[in-house]
């Protein structure tokens, strides 16, 4: 009796192929793939979008907080809370987080728009 108990609660907690092909998520990572999006950090304290985000995807990139304008919005001050608040959120929840653009040409910070070609290497 033990033992069809411990088999049928195994049973019921254990999500089954098709309940992980109900998210896409965990759709790609049956076959080894993440599947994305991108996180706007603003967007964090919205529960609706963090649900959805959390249940669809497992893998995010942020949208526009790692790059350089944000990261450094004045030569050689840096600022990286509002990356690692999308970083931590999305690890916390065992998600991958890719990179992005650093220099973008609608993110570039004033300092950064006059410099040289030798200059910004």
């Amino acid at each position: 009796m033990v033992g069809v108990v411990a088999v049928a609660t195994a049973a019921v907690m254990m999500p089954s192929a098709d309940a992980a092909a109900s998210a896409l998520g965990p759709a790609a990572a049956q076959s080894g793939r993440y599947f994305g999006t991108a996180i706007a950090g603003g967007r964090l304290g919205d529960s609706t979008y963090t649900t959805i985000a959390g249940r669809e995807f497992n893998m995010v990139t942020a949208e526009n907080e790692m790059k350089i304008d944000a990261t450094e919005p004045q030569r050689g001050q840096f600022s990286f809370s509002a990356g690692d608040q999308i970083y931590n959120w999305a690890t916390q929840r065992g998600m991958k987080v890719r990179g992005h653009t650093l220099a973008w040409h609608g993110q570039q910070p004033g300092w950064m728009q006059s410099l040289s070609g030798s200059t910004l290497r």
